[in-house]
């Protein structure tokens, strides 16, 4: 069965931040967020993006959904 390693998926995530040489704050301008925690969340692998917030990191970063998401089967 495929579940979404969220470890992984945040470190993924923390990259992509870094390969398109942005910050923190840029992503938090990006989605209007008050506080940078929940980007923290999200790369520390805590919590995940909504489907509607990863829609949208996807299109920042230039790819699909499933290029940030990593999957693992257990």
């Amino acid at each position: 069965m495929p579940i979404v390693d969220m470890r992984a998926t945040g470190n993924n995530i923390k990259n992509m931040i870094k390969a398109k040489n942005m910050k923190i704050a840029d992503i938090q301008d990006v989605f209007g967020f008050n506080t940078p925690q929940a980007i923290f969340k999200w790369m520390r692998g805590d919590a995940m993006p909504t489907i509607d917030n990863m829609v949208i990191l996807a299109d920042v970063f230039g790819v699909t959904v499933n290029d940030i998401l990593i999957i693992t089967r257990v």
